[in-house]
């Protein structure tokens, strides 16, 4: 008899320039009380220590006689392909650890248990080789899911690189500028507003204007950056 029920939800994106609110909003909209995880985890590397330590906690927690849950926003979270994913499902259901997985609730391993429950108890007798049987076609079939699942989160990521290699080509064939192009300098909005303010405020540009002193200080930068702003700004207008 279990005597507590724990929470955790795993999040893992591919590289830092992904987000990884989405996958934690989305576990923590259904599991509130969720332990969050979460992993930075490359194709270079096939360690993933947060990983591996959540997955000890989880065998621990359930051999203790806790009932643990490990909650994902989609099976590819779990690993990185169908072969290790399968491994781990079968570990973790086999010590009697709840996966729940929010974009493919189908194989839950509540799913598998519930299919198992509602089976005929073993008697002792040949018939448990029958019994034996559903149970290796369940987890056959859970692991022929997480394939497909894997496959379609593939396919996806797929499908998005070709849409979006198709979309810069139509870009570039209807003559458009496509990315930045080489030596092109990229001013941002707060450089942008630090020249403006130098143009129109800084008494070297404008009568009675502010001090450079006082215009850093209204911009909010150092003295490298107002400089090279004044620079940009001394440079357009002797070009005008």
């Amino acid at each position: 008899m279990y005597e507590e029920q724990i929470y955790y939800g795993y999040a893992r994106i591919s590289t830092q320039k992904q987000s990884i609110d989405r996958q934690i909003r989305n576990i923590q909209s259904q599991f509130p009380e969720a332990q969050i995880v979460q992993e930075t985890y490359t194709g270079t590397t096939t360690r993933r220590p947060r990983w591996e330590r959540l997955r000890k906690t989880v065998l621990q927690d359930v051999a203790s006689g806790k009932k643990a849950t490990i909650v994902f926003d989609a099976v590819s979270r779990m690993s990185r392909n169908a072969e290790e994913g399968f491994a781990l499902y079968q570990e973790l259901y086999d010590a009697g650890v709840e996966l729940v997985f929010l974009k493919e609730h189908h194989i839950d391993t509540a799913t598998y248990k519930k299919a198992l429950d509602v089976s005929i108890p073993e008697t002792g007798t040949s018939v448990d080789l029958l019994l034996n049987g559903v149970r290796a076609y369940l987890m056959e079939l859970a692991k022929e899911q997480i394939r497909i699942a894997f496959d379609q989160a593939e396919k996806e990521v797929s499908d998005l690189h070709r849409r979006t290699a198709e979309g810069l080509q139509t870009a570039k064939l209807n003559g458009k500028r496509v990315g930045r192009q080489h030596g092109e300098t990229v001013i941002t909005a707060k450089q942008k507003r630090g020249i403006e303010i130098i143009r129109t405020k800084n008494k070297d540009f404008v009568p009675n204007g502010f001090s450079d002193a006082d215009c850093m200080r209204l911009i909010g930068c150092g003295r490298g950056a107002y400089y090279k702003y004044k620079k940009i700004v001394r440079e357009s207008m002797e070009s005008a």
